[in-house]
């Protein structure tokens, strides 16, 4: 796993404390924003949401943020805002996590009978997280896997960082509503994914694409939102008349059971 690095973000001392926020829902603590940097040059925005299993932490991100050789974007580390104290949201730090330990990429991928899937998933080390780092995280409970359980008309969020865009000051992100606008459960053309209907931009790839659960477990109580799916980009028509025609505005949603795929734990490494 790779080493990380806090980097503060704490107001001056000097200046009088905000006052204390009201409790906010969980899901806002669940999805931080991701910046990607080239060394010490910022590349750009993104979104994830934090996913545990079986005690071990990640951050979930689209694969092209870590790496899209068609733009040649090709960063070498990512860095994540962290809170630090519930009942005070300003306080923050940067956490930067390197992409490439040893010349090997440390994030996991996937693909299926359909071509790559654009989600990655990249362990955190939880002894490096700053003291007091504050992390709400979706498992495998919050998985949405019974498909005829998400009727047509089921209302969506989607949980990120469009252009950059949030509260600066509490740093957390925005939700923008969403439909979901092809049959969940069907592979749209073929592909690990499902269309989604909202109005979206560049910065929310990675974001989680969730709906509230009415009845949340045990398990899911402290989180009770269930993950139908990684947002990726958005969908458009290639023969689209730029002045004649409005964007159609629908979006690609991979299914989040590849989470299950992508965090399977992995076979010890034969030593040299």
């Amino acid at each position: 796993m790779p080493s990380t690095t806090p980097s503060p973000r704490i107001p001056a001392t000097d200046a009088p404390p905000p006052p204390a926020p009201a409790p906010v829902d969980p899901l806002f603590l669940a999805a931080p924003h991701v910046s990607t940097f080239l060394g010490q040059q910022p590349l750009t925005n993104a979104s994830g949401f934090f996913f545990e299993r079986d005690a071990r932490l990640y951050l979930v991100t689209s694969r092209h943020v870590v790496i899209d050789e068609a733009t040649q974007h090709l960063p070498d580390r990512i860095e994540i805002e962290l809170h630090l104290d519930a009942a005070n949201l300003s306080l923050s730090t940067g956490f930067s996590v390197p992409l490439y330990v040893d010349g090997r990429a440390v994030w996991s991928q996937g693909s299926d009978s359909g071509g790559d899937i654009d989600v990655a998933v990249i362990e955190l080390e939880r002894p490096a997280l700053p003291p007091g780092a504050i992390v709400r995280a979706f498992t495998p409970a919050h998985l949405q896997t019974a498909f005829t359980a998400v009727p047509t008309d089921t209302s969506l969020l989607v949980v990120g960082f469009p252009l950059g865009f949030h509260d600066a000051l509490h740093h957390l992100p925005v939700l923008r509503h969403a439909v979901i606008a092809s049959p969940f459960g069907v592979r749209f053309q073929g592909q690990g994914y499902f269309l989604t209907d909202a109005r979206t931009h560049r910065g929310t790839s990675g974001a989680a694409v969730v709906m509230r659960d009415s009845a949340p477990s045990l398990a899911t109580t402290a989180l009770p939102w269930k993950l139908l799916g990684v947002h990726s980009s958005r969908m458009d028509m290639g023969n689209r008349d730029l002045v004649l025609d409005e964007s159609l505005g629908l979006n690609c949603a991979w299914y989040a059971d590849i989470l299950l795929t992508l965090t399977e734990p992995r076979a010890a490494e034969p030593e040299a």
